[in-house]
């Protein structure tokens, strides 16, 4: 079985924005209040977050998630990358590196934006990642952070690992990669991930056509819509309508929402049955 957890569903700038006064961003209903987009994907005995933008700590804490097997990034914007730092925390208590799943050009984003996770020698304190690079047009395994050598603490000096890798066979699944772009001059590709039955898909503007045979026979599916309207670099609701309608889904989900879309109940009520806005801590299973 795989399980989804929304930690977020807010576009960029979060829902409420600060000093906006709108009637979605002072809805007193929970589920207009959108944190960044990112969700927990519970499957094969592992905990796979995709995503980590600036609510990171928040959401983590909020679901009670006290361990990740790994993070899988979209791609390198900060509201998907910004809380990296946060993985501090399960360095400490889990004395193992965080494993992080991303293509070529995130990994460059990463070293220039938190260069002193890369830097050597490490400043003491410094998140530890064990970074995995992927094809965004292929299958790969992710594996639980059973086979991590641990860290060890020392004051005023920072991590060392210790000892010998864990297990040589530890739990792992297989995660399929769609390739999507957030901009449809291409300057920007994106991914979605499926996990079995189900699809997390954000941040897209325009997807291949071949990208669509990997969507073939889901239960549940996601994408991204932050407004009515035509937007530069996301779906408009029409868009995100015809790709569900194109998908296929038993159910799909709009997430990556912004105040400009209406609230969660009045937004229910104009969609299709078998679709509806997603919200934070909204739980999806297959």
């Amino acid at each position: 079985m795989t399980r989804l957890t929304f930690l977020g569903t807010g576009t960029s700038s979060g829902v409420p924005m600060i000093g906006c006064t709108c009637p979605v961003c002072t809805s007193a209903d929970p589920r207009d209040r959108r944190l960044r987009a990112s969700v927990l994907v519970e499957t094969g005995g592992l905990n796979l977050v995709v995503d980590a933008g600036p609510d990171f700590r928040q959401q983590l804490l909020r679901a009670g998630v006290r361990h990740v097997d790994a993070i899988l990034l979209t791609h390198n914007h900060m509201d998907h990358i910004g809380g990296l730092d946060e993985t501090r925390a399960l360095n400490l208590f889990e004395a193992k590196p965080v494993n992080i799943y991303c293509e070529q050009y995130v990994l460059e984003s990463l070293r220039h934006t938190f260069g002193y996770a890369f830097a050597e020698p490490r400043y003491p304190g410094s998140p530890e990642w064990h970074m995995h690079l992927i094809d965004g047009l292929k299958p790969f395994e992710v594996q639980s952070n059973a086979g991590e050598r641990e860290l060890v603490w020392i004051s005023g000096v920072g991590y060392r690992y210790t000892g010998a890798e864990g297990p040589a066979k530890v739990p792992s699944v297989t995660v399929v990669p769609i390739q999507g772009w957030h901009h449809k001059t291409k300057d920007q590709s994106v991914l979605g991930y499926r996990f079995g039955d189900i699809a997390y898909i954000t941040d897209f503007n325009l997807m291949e056509d071949e990208e669509f045979d990997k969507l073939k026979g889901l239960k549940y599916v996601t994408v991204n819509c932050v407004k009515k309207a035509p937007h530069f670099s996301h779906f408009s609701l029409d868009e995100a309508l015809a790709f569900f309608e194109r998908v296929g889904a038993e159910e799909s989900y709009i997430t990556h929402m912004s105040h400009q879309l209406p609230r969660h109940a009045d937004f229910e009520a104009e969609l299709p049955p078998h679709v509806h806005p997603a919200y934070d801590g909204l739980v999806l299973e297959a």
